[in-house]
């Protein structure tokens, strides 16, 4: 039985990959030094997939910063703003991505989503009037050779034409049908020069499928793939991820690919789906090993399902890419009978291996398999799980309602008219990672790490009061991440060493592991908190990480549901906010940046299956609080506009998100919706290293008061600043205050 997967993680064993393009960035290497690294990096990984045992290799899977940039540059999808830059190719590919200042000129970077249900992002093309598709990039064909080279023959991937139209967006007055006749034009160039090189295999990448496809939709992927398929000698495989293809399994079916790719492990239907028939002249790419999370394949639930499937051709394969797990286990220091339950990408790759033995009759293998599952992984928390199991309808209600809560707030802080603030975090400078980390090898005393970080907290409240932002913030500077540092101080948590994986770019994570059952065991931000506060006569937030993302940002138990997890987590943040009101913080802010990841692709299950308890989860968290402490949350790159009713019952007093990417296209529906909650629409983009001028944001503040009621209106930046410099920092946020004081005074 054959064995592959769909993607590799890119960013390197040791976050190699990141090291070398902030290099690039900040003009220690060359654009030859940084496609010289790649190529080593590339190699790399295609022998450790072939050393495994992993039979048929994808490549085209490398990216410097994602895919979805790669297929847009590769057919000439560059916005004009940006295509008339005299910029090199590589130049013009990161200002897509970064945006773009310096003397040839100055500009934005594209919109960046999320990634359908995961907390990796892509940047989003753009179809303009002027576009021109072509086939002008080389890339998937220098990477074909180069493993070609190696001795190792590879089956390109690359993003598909239907989920490409989906993922974009579309200048005003571009004509949609000859856009799909220009991409099925440049995609069957693509494949005919992949076929002249000898290709046996093109992946097309197509998770649009697993979404609500109207009829519409449905033709247009019919007329798309019936163009790209005619007269073609190489094996075409439509390669699907993260739920099951029910609207379209018919049609894709009835078209000639040589193989389909679909998920067993996220898609609920998709056993049902193939038991109805699959073509036996067809190969069947089965995705049973989690390409998503980060615990052991079952193995006897895993064959129990292929002798379900029984196809005639079937190829074992992973549910998604592995670029959303990290690299190894074997750079971890758990304990052997706790790193056992664990798989990596590298391990995954073994799993495959394993499988098709265990179906050639390896009975070891399976026999040790059970024997892990057979045993009990953890002791359980009765006394969390009965609270639990407890709550009532009233424990998730906050009383006075909203309109009381804002008349009692207004009066009771009396802040200015677009009161302003920012998101939590200020730069994690090289002296405060080193400092941390001194701290956490005892070369330094608790005593001088706390003087440290005082006097952080001591220089930022200074400078932020200076340049006149009306409420104030710690800058987070104790903490390594927004989730790790609440899960180490919550039992049923576990931390990696090694376990980056990519989010955008070169912006990695590090997810901590949900072991067992949460609770919280001692207080987490209540010491820096409450010494911020008394630093100053200004308000000062509390900071804390919503239930949803801490879950969201997890690798999350299988043995339990997801709203168990959540609420036993939303438990320990509540005890902690009254903690923090306890001790005099009057603005608390939950961040809920992650809120929409595990929302479900498919809008017939919003309600019954994610957010009928996701955002009780996050009222449950401020239900107990007093009238008059202000409650905040902050949301960042998703989109938000068709869950505005949800958020809206969130039931905070200010919500704060991500906006000036996508040029405040979320304005209108806030508008429509009649939006109760205060918001604070990201003025500018902070995942960009680019200055916004005065000017620039007093204009997208008068472009947020034409849609939002000035009394609603807080003004703050998309996001927290921990990634960024502190120049960058400085000048924009003074830009940013100033901007204000000049509206202020038109007012």
């Amino acid at each position: 039985m054959k064995t592959t997967i769909i993607g590799f993680p890119r960013i390197g064993e040791q976050r190699e990959l990141k090291f070398a393009t902030e290099k690039y960035f900040r003009n220690e290497w060359t654009a030859a030094e940084l496609e010289d690294f790649a190529k080593e990096l590339r190699k790399k990984h295609w022998q450790l997939v072939k050393a495994s045992g992993v039979e048929e290799i994808p490549s085209n899977d490398f990216s410097f910063y994602d895919t979805t940039l790669d297929t847009a540059c590769l057919l000439n999808i560059i916005p004009q703003e940006v295509a008339e830059l005299n910029l090199t190719e590589r130049e013009k590919y990161f200002a897509l991505a970064r945006g773009y200042q310096g003397e040839k000129g100055d500009i934005k970077a594209r919109p960046m989503k999320k990634w359908f249900n995961t907390n990796y992002h892509y940047i989003v093309p753009k179809f303009e009037q002027t576009t021109k598709i072509s086939v002008t990039g080389t890339k998937i064909f220098d990477e074909y050779y180069e493993a070609k080279a190696l001795g190792i023959e590879t089956r390109p991937v690359i993003l598909g034409p239907f989920t490409l139209i989906q993922l974009s967006e579309f200048e005003t007055g571009t004509d949609r049908g000859t856009i799909i006749s220009d991409l099925t034009n440049a995609y069957q160039e693509i494949i005919q020069r992949l076929e002249s090189l000898g290709v046996k295999w093109v992946q097309l990448d197509e998770p649009g499928l697993v979404k609500d496809l109207t009829p519409e939709e449905l033709a247009e992927f019919k007329t798309l793939y019936q163009a790209l398929l005619v007269n073609k000698e190489i094996k075409v495989l439509l390669q699907t991820y993260f739920g099951d293809i029910r609207d379209a399994y018919e049609t894709v079916i009835d078209l000639p690919f040589a193989g389909i790719g679909l998920d067993f492990v996220e898609g609920r239907k998709t056993l049902e789906l193939v038991k109805q028939g699959f073509p036996a002249e067809k190969e069947l790419f089965a995705g049973v090993v989690n390409g998503k999370n980060i615990w052991r394949n079952h193995y006897q639930a895993t064959i129990d399902l292929l002798q379900e499937i029984n196809p005639a051709k079937l190829v074992l394969t992973t549910s998604c890419s592995l670029l959303h797990v990290p690299f190894t286990t074997a750079n971890e220091i758990f304990a052997p009978e706790i790193n056992q339950h664990f798989a990596f990408a590298k391990e995954k790759l073994a799993e495959l291996v394993d499988l098709a033995s265990i179906l050639a009759g390896d009975e070891a293998q399976l026999a040790a398999n059970q024997a892990l599952f057979a045993q009990p992984r953890f002791n359980e928390n009765q006394a969390i799980q009965a609270k639990v199991a407890a709550l009532t309808a009233k424990d998730y209600l906050r009383e006075p309602v909203f309109e009381e809560r804002e008349s009692l707030q207004r009066a009771a802080f009396q802040f200015p008219l677009l009161p302003t603030t920012t998101i939590g975090s200020f730069p994690q400078t090289r002296e405060v990672k080193q400092t941390r980390a001194k701290y956490k090898r005892h070369e330094i005393s608790e005593a001088q790490y706390d003087a440290f970080i005082a006097q952080q907290i001591d220089d930022w409240l200074k400078w932020q009061t200076e340049i006149g932002l009306d409420v104030l913030v710690h800058g987070e500077f104790e903490r390594n991440d927004m989730v790790e540092y609440f899960g180490q101080n919550l039992s049923g948590y576990l931390f990696s060493k090694n376990g980056w994986v990519q989010s955008y770019g070169t912006r990695c994570v590090k997810p901590p592991i949900i072991w067992g059952d949460i609770a919280r065991e001692q207080a987490i931000t209540v010491k820096w908190s409450t010494y911020a506060q008394q630093q100053t006569k200004k308000i000062v937030k509390g900071m804390l990480t919503g239930p949803v993302t801490i879950l969201n940002w997890s690798f999350p138990r299988e043995d339990i549901s997801l709203k168990a997890s959540t609420l036993q987590i939303a438990l320990a943040i509540q005890e902690e906010v009254l903690d923090l009101e306890k001790n005099g913080i009057r603005v608390i802010q939950i961040d809920e940046a992650a809120l929409r990841e595990k929302l479900p692709l498919r809008k017939s299950d919003w309600y019954t299956e994610y957010l009928d308890w996701a955002i009780p989860a996050f009222r449950l968290v401020h239900s107990k609080v007093q009238p008059t402490t202000q409650i905040h949350t902050h949301m960042c790159y998703s989109e938000f506009t068709d869950i505005i009713p949800a958020i809206d019952q969130m039931d905070a007093d200010v919500i704060s998100f991500e906006a000036s990417r996508s040029n405040l296209a979320i304005l209108d529906e806030l508008k429509r919706q009649h939006f109760k909650t205060a918001v604070g629409p990201g003025v500018y983009d902070i995942h960009s290293p680019r200055i916004p001028a005065v000017a620039e944001i007093k204009q997208t503040i008068e472009k947020i008061l034409a849609k939002v009621p000035l009394e609603k209106v807080w003004i703050n930046p998309d996001c927290g600043l921990k990634t960024r410099g502190i120049p960058e920092t400085t000048k924009s946020l003074s830009h940013m205050t100033e901007a204000v004081k000049q509206v202020r005074k038109e007012l």
